[in-house]
């Protein structure tokens, strides 16, 4: 991409219109070129002005975000960034736009909080950047049960003392959905933590259950993590794996973010190489920036076995390249080769180190 990144605005309130254009126009690397009040409008802008990247807002008039956002990805796939309201409805459909395409989504910026303009300006610009480098793939009607990855069968798992932790940020909802969607109902206990504010990570964990073998929750804290469960780390939280006798807990912490994450991946990682060692297995996915990498590499140098997704696969390679360039990932492999390889690495019949 040569210049700034051009982004056409969607939203049917004035004023957002008129934020959006303000916090974007503050980075010199970014152009608004346009403003739609409708996908109507909005349709014929991307005809005329070819923008690098969309913010959509998910509720308008004469057409619903989804809608827009299915046809578009059909017709003329292009980086997406939605926005959404901070409501169980706001994720609910969040989560579907991000099924359907979309690279990521931000939070509706809320008017009249003027001290926080650097801050949303930043978290907002840095989503734009990643949107407008990401890998956008033609989607159709959206997953189906038939194309739906199924439970990979044929693994008999000997002890209840592994554990895989896997990290995740822009592209990752539906990275973890294959990676989830592959387990057996009798895998070994996971440790998710994705990057999503806390209004988002119950529906995430409710939506992979639903379409998961095994159990998927969002993580309490201190509770006994069982094989055939999946805990996602709560979206105002630090998750945290930790000893106590025999059995591993789950710990939750509301301390400082990390790499400007909390939840962060570092933080899950750098727990499990200290309670876990080589009882663990490390995945990192899909990411910007390089939240999980050094944890990945603490893993790894405490016995337990890592991967990394690669580039190709990646929506936005950030987080396992910085993984991968420091020497934290044993193995780097496509998305959809990462579920069959950990189960064999977790199965009692898999290769020893």
């Amino acid at each position: 991409m040569n210049g700034r990144i051009r982004v056409l605005v969607v939203d049917d309130s004035a004023l957002i219109r008129s934020l959006m254009r303000e916090l974007l126009g503050s980075q010199p690397d970014i152009e608004v070129v346009g403003m739609a009040p409708d996908p109507h409008v909005a349709r014929e802008l991307i005809k005329q002005l070819n923008p690098d990247v969309i913010t959509l807002d998910v509720e308008m008039p004469r057409m619903n975000g989804l809608d827009f956002l299915e046809k578009l990805m059909r017709l003329r796939p292009m980086p997406v960034v939605m926005v959404s309201s901070l409501t169980e409805q706001g994720s609910e459909v969040t989560l579907k736009a991000l099924e359907l395409g979309a690279v990521d989504f931000i939070t509706k910026p809320r008017l009249g909080v003027a001290e926080q303009f650097p801050e949303l300006a930043r978290e907002i610009s840095d989503k734009i950047r990643a949107a407008a480098r990401a890998r956008i793939r033609r989607h159709g009607l959206g997953a189906t049960p038939s194309n739906q990855p199924r439970p990979i069968a044929g693994h008999v798992f000997g002890t209840t003392e592994k554990l895989l932790c896997i990290g995740a940020s822009t592209g990752g909802t539906e990275a973890l959905k294959e990676v989830l969607c592959s387990m057996p109902a009798d895998a070994p206990g996971m440790l998710i933590t994705q990057h999503m504010p806390e209004s988002f990570t119950r529906s995430f964990a409710e939506r992979l259950n639903g379409l998961s073998a095994m159990t998927v929750k969002e993580a309490a804290h201190n509770e006994r993590v069982l094989p055939g469960h999946a805990y996602v780390a709560p979206g105002h939280s630090h998750l945290r794996v930790k000893k106590g006798g025999a059995y591993y807990y789950t710990e939750l912490s509301q301390d400082a973010p990390v790499n400007r994450h909390r939840p962060s991946v570092d933080v899950l990682f750098h727990s499990a190489a200290e309670a876990l060692g080589s009882n663990a297995l490390g995945v990192l996915l899909t990411g910007m920036g390089k939240d999980g990498a050094a944890g990945l590499l603490a893993m790894r140098q405490a016995g337990a076995y890592t991967f990394a997704q690669d580039e190709a696969s990646c929506v936005v390679f950030g987080m396992p390249r910085a993984a991968i360039d420091m020497g934290a990932a044993m193995e780097v492999l496509p998305l959809q080769d990462i579920a069959r390889r950990v189960l064999e690495r977790l199965a009692v019949t898999g290769e020893r180190r």
